[in-house]
């Protein structure tokens, strides 16, 4: 890993994007911002303009991600994308406006979903959410994480690696049920534990995106989202629990596009000397059980 980076902002594109308001607002308890040039709906977990950018659209699914980059780092990011055999090419003036960004450089995962590289993502003040009263943690690691199903999956973990320059944080093998295994691979690019994770399932799934996570500042704050989610009547894929990997204490909820979002606080950080690169068998020490509907 040479070069720090942070999850910037996740673009879904969505029949109906209001569908999601109740689930971001109410439940997640982010703050919705500015709408796009185009008129999409975006979401705030922090001071940053927009993390999560909904375009009305038939894909149902992320159709881009963004990485910020320092200033100063831009143009070697650029580089190692296409030192790494991957196209990549500068967006104008108009599509970074559209970003709130200073620049962009547009490249395609082999997940099918575009990565786009960026300086500048424009700040617009305090954030100030009722319902997550503690904020989440943002700062110098990104909005939180995200994770990509793929069947492509030895060259989206190359991409990953060197065209992203991010390094394995571990993985995990375990079998999910009589005869199917489940494979993830966590990938840092700060002192996140993970800012994206690969999963190889045994076929291609109608989505790519699995879920997004926002990690909370205060571990009560997990608790209340909970019941919230619970009184909402959105499905529960996931109940509190740990996991063992990165120690993340959460929750899982369904969302009406059929993504998750994974509500969470106390993940391990990432050290200088990261010295625990190995497998795990089980996704969490206790808890995370599906919740009847």
């Amino acid at each position: 890993m040479d070069t720090r980076i942070e999850l910037a902002y996740i673009g879904l594109e969505i029949p109906d994007p209001s569908s999601l308001d109740v689930l971001f607002g109410e439940v997640v308890g982010l703050v919705a911002g500015t709408p796009t040039p185009s008129g999409a709906s975006t979401w705030r977990d922090d001071d940053k303009a927009q993390r999560i950018i909904i375009e009305e659209g038939e894909a149902n699914d992320a159709r881009y991600l963004g990485f910020e980059v320092d200033a100063g780092d831009f143009d070697a990011a650029v580089e190692r994308v296409r030192a790494a055999g991957f196209a990549i090419s500068e967006g104008g003036a108009d599509e970074a406006a559209a970003r709130r960004v200073q620049r962009l450089a547009r490249t395609t995962s082999p997940w099918g979903v575009e990565v786009e590289l960026v300086t500048g993502l424009e700040q617009v003040g305090p954030f100030d959410s009722g319902s997550m009263p503690g904020g989440f943690l943002t700062e110098g690691v990104g909005f939180g994480h995200t994770v990509f199903a793929t069947t492509n999956f030895d060259e989206a973990d190359r991409f990953v690696t060197e065209a992203l320059g991010m390094g394995q944080s571990d993985w995990l093998d375990m079998e999910i049920m009589e005869g199917v295994e489940l494979h993830v691979r966590f990938y840092h690019c700060n002192a996140r534990h993970h800012s994206i994770a690969l999963a190889r399932p045994p076929f291609d799934l109608p989505q790519v995106l699995h879920h997004i996570m926002v990690e909370t500042r205060e571990v009560d704050d997990v608790g209340a989202a909970f019941d919230r989610a619970r009184s909402s009547g959105l499905a529960i894929a996931n109940s509190l629990g740990r996991h063992d990997n990165d120690a993340m204490f959460s929750f899982y909820v369904v969302s009406p596009a059929g993504f998750q979002v994974e509500v969470g606080h106390g993940a391990r950080l990432i050290t200088a000397n990261w010295d625990d690169n190995r497998a795990y068998d089980r996704m969490s020490r206790w808890g995370h059980e599906p919740l009847p509907s």
